[in-house]
């Protein structure tokens, strides 16, 4: 039986507007269909059919009601065999790479935005062709295409290819004997694109040699690039980026990445690890997705974290980066935990299977009651890498053990605590338990000290970190308050956040730096001048001595042998 078959056409340019058509040949007297709330990598609910409107449905030239069931689910009772034909419109908007976008300059989408699930016909091979495509735009994706459509296996692997179509930028190159491609949208005329292939050839020939062979056989990664954007989601055989303009290498790019260059180059680095960690290798709980809700796992700390360890450790494997460079980016990461009180509140399996409500969103209390399972958990894996190493092991051989052993399939806990145990002991595998379940501090300066990494304070902390406060300051918008950290001075002195602080100690406040220089000698109150909701509050916050900004890592003599094993490419 012939399967699923989408018409989408790109119908109306200024209107945002796709019209799709899905035919359903021999439907089920009553056939269902529906629309996913959520697409696998972006763990939010994010109601993708709001967008969806004009459903009609019409068999053997009749029209047939529509009754919807849900918020994202219809029903259409049907009239014998002939085939069923859906048409509807979808407006699309959504300037990320979860959802789908089309103006006069550019189409994008993902499936799950626009095909809707015919119920009970999941498994079957299903069908996608364009049509309304402006002369001089071209197509990429990964899914497999023949002389007038595209084709899936199924419904699973029709979500998981993202479509980027335009007058786009399109450059090829070879990694371990595997096409890859880099399409970019956006672009400004300086782009480097040759620059761009050679690094990130760089990256995926150093993950395929890491993993042993590439599971695909060709990839892409379709790149938008916009004036303020970042991130990615992954897919089995591409991925889709967006960046800012200004991380784009040029001409003037040094032999050495800028800074922008190198966190679009870790960017890179993290979706194309995922193709391995998540994508094949993956939580038990998401052998199946269901679309029409959240689907929970505790893992997000190694399936995101773990990932987030290896984007810009394989920076340096890559030698895109030396190790003085690589620490300072480390750096980044560990001051980013360390500012966050969240980190001692929530352990990170429930980090993981609270994303779906806290890590996707945040509000002001966020950072005094969350963990960053990206962040906290690449701390995670940096500590175990680093344990491991103790024991005459690594974490490279535990991310390969794990991946011979389940043949890329599904991985639970107890997995993946059993090749830890194996390889470095019982212990260290309790250990790691009590990192993720736990609370307490890793210990992240004395592991680091054992292989030559010098821990040292950086900077005096400004008066925003001081009084534990984060602040938008701007000549015409003021100091405006975001968040309140939990046990901090501006806490027990009452700021509230979206407070306004508008002056200090009888003078008009523009900078809350300045703050220091209203204060008499040896006096350390600052008596607060604050609107709230349009009344002016009086608040009284004392001032502790400035403390060390933030941490910086650097190379330290001795160990250098050590260190290499660990920022190089390990043995497989």
């Amino acid at each position: 039986m012939a399967g699923p078959g989408y018409v989408v056409e790109l119908a109306d340019l200024a209107a945002h507007r796709y019209r799709v058509t899905l035919t359903l040949p021999a439907p089920a007297a009553e056939q269902a269909f529906s629309l996913p709330v959520w697409i696998p990598g972006s763990y939010l609910v994010r109601e993708f059919a709001k967008h969806l409107s004009g459903l009609t449905a019409h068999q053997g030239g009749q029209p047939r009601a529509v009754e919807q069931r849900d918020k994202a689910s219809w029903r259409v009772r049907c009239d014998g065999p002939a085939p069923l034909v859906l048409s509807y419109d979808v407006y699309a908007f959504d300037a990320s790479v979860r959802t789908a976008w089309l103006d006069s300059e550019r189409a994008f989408f993902n499936p799950s935005s626009l095909c809707l699930r015919a119920h009970g016909r999941e498994a079957q091979v299903h069908r996608l062709a364009l049509t309304g495509v402006p002369e001089g735009w071209r197509v990429a994706t990964e899914m497999r295409a023949d002389a007038d459509s595209f084709e899936a296996a199924d419904y699973d692997e029709l979500l998981d290819h993202p479509f980027e179509i335009g007058a786009h930028w399109q450059g090829d190159f070879t990694a371990a004997g595997v096409p890859h491609r880099i399409v970019v949208a956006g672009a400004w005329p300086s782009f480097d694109g040759q620059r761009l292939l050679a690094d990130v050839q760089r990256i995926c020939e150093a993950q395929i040699a890491f993993w042993g062979a590439a599971p695909f056989p060709r990839y892409s990664f379709l790149l938008w690039a916009v004036d303020d954007g970042h991130g990615g989601l992954e897919h089995r055989d591409s991925t889709a980026l967006i960046c800012a303009r200004r991380e784009l290498p040029t001409a003037q790019e040094g032999a050495s990445p800028s800074e922008p260059y190198a966190r679009l180059l870790g960017l890179f680095s993290h979706e194309y690890f995922h193709a391995w960690n998540v994508k094949r290798l993956r939580p038990a709980e998401f052998v199946r997705f269901d679309y029409q809700r959240e689907n929970y796992t505790e893992l997000l700390w190694f399936f995101e974290g773990f990932t987030s360890y290896y984007d810009e450790l394989f920076l340096s494997r890559a030698g895109l980066v030396d190790e003085g460079r690589y620490l300072k980016l480390l750096a980044a990461s560990v001051n980013g935990v360390l500012a966050t009180p969240g980190r001692r509140v929530q352990p990170l399996s429930s980090a993981s299977f609270e994303a779906w409500t806290k890590y996707y969103r945040p509000d002001e209390n966020s950072p005094n009651t969350t963990s960053n399972y990206y962040a906290q958990g690449a701390l995670v894996a940096l500590c175990l890498d680093l344990s491991l190493r103790e024991r005459n092991a690594n974490l490279d051989l535990l991310m390969r053990q794990l991946w011979r052993v389940h043949g890329g399939g599904p991985v639970s806990e107890a997995d993946i605590l059993a090749a830890v145990a194996a390889l470095g002991g019982d212990a260290l595998a309790g250990q790691l338990q009590a990192w993720v379940h736990g609370t307490d501090e890793l210990p992240l300066r004395e592991l680091l000290a054992g292989y030559g990494v010098a821990w040292r304070d950086e900077g005096r902390q400004t008066v925003a970190q001081r009084l534990g406060l984060r602040v938008r300051e701007g000549a015409l918008t003021g100091i405006q308050v975001s968040h309140v950290l939990a046990g901090a001075p501006a806490e027990a002195g009452g700021v509230n956040a979206r407070d306004e602080l508008l002056g200090c100690n009888g003078w008009r406040l523009r900078r809350l730096d300045d703050a220091t220089a209203l204060l008499p000698p040896q006096e350390a109150t600052l008596r607060l001048l604050v609107s709230r909701d349009q009344r002016l509050v009086e608040l009284t916050v004392v001032l502790p001595p400035p403390g060390p900004a933030a941490v910086a890592l650097a190379p330290a003599d001795g160990e250098h042998a050590r260190r290499q094993r660990w920022l190089g490419a390990s043995a497989a």
